[in-house]
C-alpha cells in the first residue's frame, strides 16, 4: 500500500494542482481538480465490490480509526480527540466510544450474565 501511495504520489499526481487534495482528477478538462465526494463514495464501493467487501462507505474508516486510537490509548477519549481532530472528547465519547472488549472486567460480567463461569 505504501509504494502504490508512494508511486502514486510520483508518477500519476499532478504536481500543479497547488491544493493538496489527495483525491484528483488523473485526466480530461478537469485534471488536477479534487473529487467530489460522490467520485470517491463511487469508487470505494466499486473496490469493495471487487474485493467481496460488499459496500465500503468512507466513514466507516473513521468508524475504525477511532476504535483503535480509543484501544490503543486505554480509552483516553482526549488522545483520541486529538488524533481525530474534533474540538471535544465528549463528541468521541458519544459517537465512537465502546466497551473495551479486552477488559478482564467486561468479560467477567458478560461470563456471569451468560451464566458461564471460567
Amino acid at each position: 500500500m505504501v509504494h502504490s501511495y508512494f508511486e502514486y504520489l510520483t508518477s500519476e499526481y499532478p504536481r500543479e494542482a497547488g491544493h493538496g487534495m489527495l483525491l484528483v482528477q488523473l485526466h480530461g478538462a478537469c485534471a488536477g481538480q479534487p473529487w467530489a465526494p460522490v467520485g470517491a463514495r463511487r469508487m470505494l464501493g466499486r473496490a469493495g465490490n471487487r474485493a467481496g467487501l460488499g459496500l465500503v462507505k468512507p466513514h466507516a474508516f473513521r468508524h475504525t480509526f477511532t476504535s483503535a486510537v480509543l484501544d490503543a490509548a486505554d480509552g483516553n477519549l482526549l488522545i483520541a480527540r486529538d488524533a481525530g481532530g474534533w474540538a471535544s472528547a465528549a463528541t468521541v465519547d458519544e459517537v465512537y466510544g465502546h466497551v473495551d472488549i479486552h477488559d478482564p472486567a467486561f468479560d467477567s460480567a458478560l461470563r456471569a450474565v451468560w451464566g458461564e463461569t471460567r
